[in-house]
């Protein structure tokens, strides 16, 4: 007989078993991929989905949501710096982990139900506030040039969700941000720096 706390470890890495493969199921496939397909390829049965998930929008909103806690974490562990470089690249490091499954979610997000786009706008003012305070602190600092710091976010996203989203041509063969990654961050800085 199996005791209670084995019997608990062994459904915490089949909860996170489902997970890492939903992560690449919908990398691959977007978000109108199936249950039954990620029950597949975690080797788990279908049932198995919704005894660890009730419903595909909270299988949805943990995987968001644990994407969002990896990128908020990090970039909350630099917020106190003064050097957005820095920040940069550790947002570049994190997202590359996940750019397959990000970039499904930055092209797909108007596909997903309300609650869950919310998920996403809340990632990205967390991303926005740490990345503000840093940003504010290097233009106290006369290392940045004064430019409305929301413009200094919005562009640094548009510059990288760009490249993202057009990933079939920039960089076909190999993973976007590998590739270009440090080039962006490069680029960035010489247009905000002083």
């Amino acid at each position: 007989m199996m005791s209670s706390s084995k019997r608990q470890l062994q459904k915490e890495n089949t909860r996170k078993k489902i997970i890492a493969t939903a992560y690449q199921v919908y990398a691959k496939q977007g978000f109108t991929a199936t249950t039954a397909v990620i029950a597949r390829e975690a080797g788990v049965s279908h049932g198995t989905i919704f005894v660890h998930f009730p419903s595909l929008d909270e299988l949805l909103t943990c995987l968001i949501q644990d994407f969002g806690d990896t990128l908020a974490l990090e970039t909350h562990k630099l917020s106190e710096s003064n050097n957005v470089g820095e920040l940069l690249r550790t947002y570049v490091s994190v997202l590359a982990k996940y750019e397959d499954f990000y970039i499904r979610l930055i092209s797909q997000r108007s596909l997903l139900p309300e609650d869950i786009q919310m998920i996403y706008a809340n990632i990205q003012s967390t991303v926005a506030y740490h990345f503000n305070k840093v940003i504010e602190r290097e233009v106290e600092n006369q290392t940045i040039k004064k430019i409305p710091i929301h413009m200094v976010f919005n562009t640094w996203m548009g510059l990288l969700h760009y490249y993202l989203l057009n990933k079939d041509f920039f960089s076909p063969e190999m993973p976007l941000l590998e590739r270009y990654g440090s080039e962006l961050i490069t680029t960035f800085l010489e247009l905000i720096k002083k």
